[in-house]
């Protein structure tokens, strides 16, 4: 059986402007942002699911006092008895993407009261929706250990380059500099990804040729292609392939998050949105250069400079070729690679008892609530 939300709960809208925050607050402010701020009193206490009615869509659980922004949807039980609330949050969870596609409005997407009074839940007993909600609260902990695992294998790898190479920021650094373009074997081999001219989303085909693209970079490669060319088109945009070994980097959106193209990869096509970066192997390891873009200050604050745009950031690749990195020894890159590879076995493992334990969640809540 399903009800509507409305027959379960009362839900009011939070009275504060986002400007009423303040840092030395002791209680929690639910804005639309997805952790919450701090305020120094409160409007409510209660146990509640807080849903964020415009900006970033997103739901949380709470139970104590907090005061809302005013656009915060607050759903109480409205006293029937018959909903448990953490349940309710799962549900919301789930729904959330509903709700994201019913979103209105022009730069700023913001729902509806009706959209959350509408919705329709499963309303099984109160002891099954305690155990459904003990259950996705498990893996949903799962998850998060995971993600903390990956996070701890990183944090890992640059304590690792920070003593073996140091602070790359100080002027007292005794590597020695190079521009980027001139630890590359060609000029042309930084090269950002084919002007939309030159490919059109009507060409992709269900298999062939990868294109790769920000989201596969944002995963260092762990995620597979969507879309995919026939060998002729490929053949055409040969001038913009990836092979192993080359240095992918988001050139909008997260800008200069890289990623290094796998060993075990066949050759692709990289997307608009994506810049290669293919280093003269004989010189410097890619990996050491990959990680030295991430992870030294003073290459960092040369991508931001050398990134612009008003409503989204992307990157100059003529000024980018211009910026300085560190070149240490070969020797030294070498070894620091061969640490990171011993590092990478690890996070693949964790990377696949993670993508198992998401299907498990997403399979669960479709089990519950689809």
């Amino acid at each position: 059986m399903k009800v509507k939300i409305e027959n379960l709960t009362k839900i009011k809208t939070g009275k504060l402007d986002a400007n009423a925050s303040s840092e030395d607050g002791r209680y929690p402010f639910f804005t639309c942002s997805r952790e919450p701020l701090k305020i120094s009193t409160y409007s409510y206490d209660c146990e509640c699911v807080l849903v964020a009615g415009n900006g970033d869509l997103n739901v949380k659980y709470y139970n104590g006092k907090f005061d809302a922004y005013q656009r915060t949807y607050i759903i109480e039980d409205n006293g029937s008895g018959k909903l448990y609330m953490p349940y309710l949050y799962y549900f919301m969870e789930g729904y959330i993407e509903e709700l994201r596609k019913q979103a209105i409005g022009g730069v700023i997407k913001y729902i509806k009261l009706r959209n959350l009074t509408d919705a329709l839940i499963k309303l099984p007993s109160i002891d099954e929706q305690k155990t459904i909600a003990y259950i996705l609260e498990k893996t949903s902990q799962l998850l998060e250990m995971r993600k903390k695992e990956i996070n701890s294998l990183d944090n890992l790898i640059k304590a690792r380059f920070v003593e073996m190479f140091g602070d790359l920021a100080n002027p007292e650094c005794l590597w020695g500099k190079s521009k980027l373009v001139d630890v590359c074997a060609d000029k042309d081999d930084i090269k950002c990804g084919p002007f939309g001219t030159q490919l059109n989303k009507d060409e992709y085909v269900e298999s062939g040729i990868a294109v790769w693209e920000i989201p596969q970079i944002n995963a260092a490669f762990l995620t597979k292609p969507t879309h995919f060319l026939t060998e002729e088109k490929a053949e055409q945009l040969k001038a913009y392939t990836i092979i192993p070994g080359d240095i992918a980097m988001s050139r909008k959106g997260n800008v200069g998050k890289c990623a290094l193209f796998p060993n075990n990869y066949q050759k692709g096509i990289i997307h608009s949105d994506v810049l290669r970066i293919r280093v003269d192997c004989k010189r410097v390891n890619p990996l050491f250069i990959m990680c030295q873009l991430h992870f030294s200050g003073a290459v960092t604050r040369q991508i931001e400079l050398v990134s612009s745009g008003a409503i989204m950031a992307g990157v100059n690749v003529t000024k980018l070729k211009q910026i300085y990195i560190h070149v240490p020894p070969i020797e030294l890159q070498n070894q620091f690679a061969d640490f990171v590879c011993a590092i990478d076995k690890s996070k693949v493992a964790v990377q696949k008892a993670l993508d198992e334990t998401q299907k498990l969640f997403d399979s669960l809540m479709q089990q519950y609530f689809g």
